[in-house]
């Protein structure tokens, strides 16, 4: 593995990206040379900007689903608490791939990561 502009090792600056969005951000501006650390913080940042506008999405529909029926807001809500486990799982997944150095791609939002890094 080699080191990145940080002075860390590449699977652990890339595991960081996907911990917090902050991190990601950091890496992006400060990473200029490393593009495995650039595509992970893309990848970690497009991954969160999907996951919001998805949760807010479920949101929206709880609510409504909630002003017809009570029953149609709990399904809904389990909804939510599905994506949020799903969600879950692919953070953890991609925790654990980065840090053992595979590059591993989310469907479509990995080929634009991979793409604007460079990749």
């Amino acid at each position: 593995m080699e080191k990145t502009s940080s002075g860390l090792q590449e699977n652990v600056a890339g595991l960081l990206c996907y911990l917090f969005w902050v991190i990601s951000i950091v890496f992006l501006l400060i990473e200029k040379d490393n593009k495995t650390v650039r595509f992970h913080a893309l990848q970690s940042i497009c991954l969160g900007v999907a996951a919001v506008a998805v949760w807010i999405a479920i949101l929206i529909l709880t609510a409504i689903l909630g002003l017809i029926s009570s029953a149609l807001g709990f399904i809904a809500t389990i909804m939510m608490l599905v994506f949020g486990l799903g969600m879950f799982v692919i953070v953890i997944l991609l925790l654990v791939r980065t840090y053992q150095g595979q590059l591993w791609k989310l469907p479509v939002i990995g080929d634009m990561a991979a793409k604007w890094a460079g990749i």
